[in-house]
Formats: C-alpha cells, sequence, structure tokens
C-alpha cells in the first residue's frame, strides 16, 4: 500500500452564525495513499466541500492535523499556505474559474508566472498540457469561444501544468452535459492511472463518483465509512 500523502486527523470545522456556533466537520479522520482517486459524496450540506477546502489549504480547521506530504498545512500562515498551494494543489472548480480576457494557452500558463521558468520553457509545458487535454488546436481561443467541456480541459490543464503533489476537483462535471462529463471524468481518470496523479474530488453524481478508486461519504459532518468505488 502507497504511503498516505493526505491525513487528516481529528479534524472539527464550525462557522458562526450572528451568536450561533454551526458544526460543519466532526472529528474527521482521512487518509489518501499516493496515486489515489477518491470521491468524497454526500447531500447539500454535508461538509464535503468544506473538508476539500481544508485539504486543499483554502481554508483552516478549528481543531486536528491536515498533512500532505508529512506537512502540517493547518500550522501555517497565511503568506506561507498561499505559496505552499500554488507548488502543490491543482485546482478544478465546477465554472471552470477561467479568466475571460486570457487565451487558453494564457490561463494554462497562469501558475508558470510565478515560477522561474523562461518564456520557451513555459510555452514548452503549457503546449504538453493542452495536448494531454486534446486542446493543442485550441489554445488561442478565448473562455467565450469554447464550449463548456473544452473550458474544462483548459482547467484541467492549468490545474496540472505546475506538476501538483494533489488535484482537487469540486464537482468537475457539475456544469456539463452527459457527454462532455463523460469526457472530463475519463480525462480525470488517465490523470490519475497513466501519470499517477493523487485526485480528490467532490461530487453529488453517483457516475462521476465511479471514477475514483474509493467513494467516502458525509452525513451532517461525520465521515460514514469508506467503499472501494
Amino acid at each position: 500500500m502507497a504511503d498516505a500523502i493526505v491525513e487528516v486527523i481529528n479534524v472539527n470545522k464550525s462557522y458562526k452564525r450572528g451568536a450561533q456556533k454551526i458544526p460543519v466537520l466532526q472529528d474527521i479522520d482521512l487518509s489518501v495513499p499516493e496515486g489515489d482517486f477518491i470521491a468524497l459524496m454526500g447531500p447539500s450540506g454535508s461538509g464535503k466541500t468544506t473538508l476539500l477546502n481544508l485539504i486543499a489549504g483554502i481554508d483552516k480547521s478549528d481543531s486536528g492535523e491536515v498533512r500532505v506530504s508529512g506537512t502540517d498545512i493547518a500550522k501555517m500562515s497565511e503568506s506561507n499556505l498561499a505559496n505552499w498551494r500554488s507548488r502543490h494543489v491543482g485546482f478544478i472548480f465546477q465554472f471552470y474559474n477561467l479568466l475571460p480576457v486570457l487565451t487558453a494557452f494564457e490561463n494554462v500558463e497562469l501558475p508558470l508566472l510565478l515560477t522561474k521558468l523562461n518564456k520557451q520553457e513555459r510555452k514548452k509545458h503549457v503546449e504538453a498540457a493542452l495536448d494531454i487535454v486534446g486542446l493543442g488546436d485550441r489554445m488561442r481561443h478565448y473562455p467565450n469561444q469554447l464550449s463548456g467541456g473544452q473550458a474544462q480541459r483548459v482547467a484541467i490543464a492549468r490545474a496540472v501544468i505546475a506538476d501538483p503533489t494533489l488535484i482537487v476537483a469540486d464537482e468537475p462535471t457539475g456544469d456539463l452535459d452527459k457527454d462532455s462529463a463523460e469526457e472530463i471524468l475519463t480525462l480525470l481518470e488517465r490523470l490519475n492511472k497513466e501519470f499517477k496523479k493523487t485526485i480528490i474530488m467532490v461530487t453529488h453524481d453517483p457516475r462521476a463518483a465511479e471514477s475514483a478508486n474509493v467513494i467516502r461519504r458525509l452525513d451532517k459532518g461525520v465521515l460514514l465509512n469508506g467503499a472501494k468505488a
């Protein structure tokens, strides 16, 4: 069994609504081996996106530990965390989060602007990433010239461009038609199997979850026992 790349240990998270404290996650323990593809499922409000955000370093827990490659990111300062995210996490969102004024090439290149790569090296990386997602012929197109499935593939190319430790995907097929959704899931499976990427995906769609190796369910902030997909 591969070593755990993500370890969530006794994590609790709540939000304040006025004077009220609303618990979102309760005593969460989760271990994700390197190279795994895990789907987090659960009804709306079950805490699955909150858990994903804690693992990705977007949010912080009230208590407990969140370790990625042995580093407890819950203890990092905001500036260190931002730097850590840029190097270690590739994000895929439901609504793509592409910048409309940039071409597909420029959107994918964005994370590399924070690296020491020169322009020619960046070009090589971007072209390779767009080829992997099957959009080498669309690199000069703007987001409004792409279909939903194509826009999501650009977002995936951007997520993997800096060779992240971890890919986190929040409802990556939620805004797509059936055929486009299947294309995206096939691409995620390829990134997992062929490129050995560790993927944690939040989804409410059982068909999407079937792409994962393991399905974990959350219910009212509690993580239920796991099952192989």
